[in-house]
Order: C-alpha cells, then structure tokens, then sequence
C-alpha cells in the first residue's frame, strides 16, 4: 500500500500546523539537503516543451530514497480559468524499488518554493532586512510573503503587478497576517527602499520586469520567475553587477536568467554558501541574485517534510498501486483465471 496526501488532506495539515510554521520546517527541510547536495544525483529535468507551456519530471536520489516530480507551467490557463502550475510527486525505497508515498504538489510546489527562496535569502540578504518588493502578485506571492516573514522577518511588502487585481487579490489574503502593505503602481515604485526584490511574473517570454538603473546597492534579488528557455524577468546588465548563485548550474543556464549571460560566466552553487565552502554576500553593498528555477532535491525536501507529517496520521489514505501475489513469481495468478479444461 502507498499512502496517498490528496489537495484536502494537504491543505487539512497546513491549517492544523500553521502556514508560517508549515514553512519554516520546510524550509530546514530543505536545508538540511542542501548541506548534504553532493549526495545527491543531479540531472536537469526532462522537459516536454509546446508552444503553449511545458510538462517535465523532476527525479533525484540521496541513495536511500528516491524522488520524482511531474510538474507543468501553462501560462496561458489563467486567462481559461485554470492554473498555471500544477503536480504531483511520490518517494520510493531504493533498496526494494517500491513507492510508498504519492502526494498532490501543487500547493507543496508553492509551498518548497517559497521555503528555498527564504531559505537563500537568510544565507544572501542582508541581516536587517525589512523590506520585500514583490513584482507579479499571481498564485506565489502569498507565500513569498510568508516564508520571508516567518525566516526573515520581513513584514513590511510593497506590491505591484500589471493585473491591479492581483495585487488586490494579494494584499486581501495577507491583510491579517501582520504585514504592513502597498499597492504600487510601477515596479520602479515598488522597489523604492526595499531590502529583497522578488519578482514571479508568469509569462513565458523575455521580459525587462527591472532595468539596471532601477537597482541599488546592497540589495538581494529573488528571482524566481524566470524558469523555461527564452523566458526572462531583469535585464542583462543587472546579472553583469550582481553576484549570482544558483541551484544547478546546467538547469539554470537553460531555464534562468543567465541564459542572457555567457556559458561561462561565473556563478555560484547555493550548497557551497550553504555549506560554508565558499561565501555569499560581501561587502554589504554587493547585489546578491538568487536565480531560481527550482529543482528536484527541493522537492525530494518538500515531500520527506509532509511524509514526516503524516506519517502516523491514521486518517492518511492507503492507494492499492503495488500488486503483490502471494507468490512474487506468479503475478498472473491474481487474475483469478482458471487453466482451460482439456
């Protein structure tokens, strides 16, 4: 049997736990494996591209569990009522082969998201930070916003968004959580005196969301948006001042905004900042540029955190997806099929 987290269930545990404790556990989650990257295998995700979005599968493996992804990016479906991302996920036992645990990752992709962004920006922003701007106020904001006040402690956010409904829609959900809110009218506005810039737009183009005059010294950029080939939120010369680091190298070459950039220009791995091998922000002024694009071993981190939830949680759903004969050797005896009378 295989236990089985539905959309429901999911969202049953984040409001029993709390979606600022929900995501302050993932993001040590998330740490803790990347403290451990080298033991992990490591390939880009294997991409299905249309002209309308794409369909991939994330998979990785620390050697006793292994862990895949089906994850699809559709901008296009907000304007026909649907999401853009949607997914699911499932850990299996190396020793045997055997999957034994298949959960919904639609909310848990938001939600690892969000946890690694803060996770980077605690290792990259300056320690006083306050301040977010967040350019692109879709589906991720919200939880932007929370992760960065739950491990950082920001809770001052200046919003904008092209849609001026989104932004609503944003500033609405996140009115009782503590948050001290502007609705902005240009991205220019928006950065105005923010410490952490973070921009999750959702169209699959090349886009200029920040223009190199528009930032200062000293700030952090999470950027997150940019994550499929020909799809870009900053402008070059930004990545050509900023001190870059990235989940995996060969992905974000690919997908990130670095695809604007040389294939051998210099950038810098997370696990080593995270690891202490090598060092993150300094001076103070350096801008810092995490360029996300999310990767398999973050989702390896969000399902072991929701596994480790509910693990002993008698109301978690058994799947019957493994047959098992009584006898390995005789799968065909299940089938109850009685031998032809001569």
């Amino acid at each position: 049997m295989v236990q089985f987290v539905s959309v429901s269930k999911i969202l049953d545990l984040v409001n029993k736990q709390g979606i600022e404790t929900v995501l302050k556990g993932m993001t040590e989650y998330v740490e803790e494996d990347y403290r451990r990257w080298e033991l992990f295998d490591k390939t880009p995700r294997v991409a299905s591209h249309s002209k309308v979005g794409v369909i991939e599968l994330m998979p990785t493996s620390d050697g006793e569990l292994y862990s895949f992804k089906y994850v699809n990016g559709h901008p296009k479906n907000t304007k026909e009522g649907k999401q853009t991302v949607t997914a699911f996920g499932m850990l299996a036992d190396v020793d045997t082969g055997y999957p034994f645990f298949l959960s919904e990752m639609t909310v848990l992709t938001a939600l690892r998201t969000a946890a690694t962004s803060a996770m980077a920006a605690r290792h990259l922003a300056r320690p006083n930070s306050s301040t977010m701007a967040i350019i692109g106020n879709g589906a991720q904001s919200e939880f932007q916003a929370l992760a960065f006040k739950a491990v950082m402690g920001i809770t001052t956010l200046r919003l904008f968004d092209v849609d001026g409904e989104a932004s609503e829609k944003c500033a609405t959900n996140l009115s009782d959580r503590g948050f001290n809110i502007t609705i902005c009218r240009s991205s220019e506005e928006a950065i105005a005196g923010a410490d952490i810039i973070t921009t999750v737009t959702a169209d699959k183009q090349a886009a200029t969301i920040l223009t190199d005059n528009m930032v200062g010294a000293g700030v952090h950029i999470n950027a997150i948006g940019g994550d499929c080939p020909g799809k870009t939120e900053l402008h070059k010369d930004i990545l050509l001042r900023s001190k870059i680091f990235v989940e995996y190298p060969e992905q974000t070459r690919i997908e990130g905004e670095i695809q604007q950039l040389d294939a051998d220009h210099p950038v810098t791995e997370l696990w080593e900042v995270i690891t202490g091998a090598v060092e993150g922000r300094s001076p103070e002024r350096d801008i810092t540029l995490f360029d996300s694009v999310g990767f398999a071993i973050e989702d390896f981190s969000g399902l072991r955190y929701i596994y480790d939830l509910v693990k002993q949680d008698e109301d978690v759903q058994d799947l019957e997806m493994i047959a098992e004969p009584a006898d390995p050797r005789n799968l065909f005896g299940l089938l109850g099929v009685k031998q032809a009378a001569e």
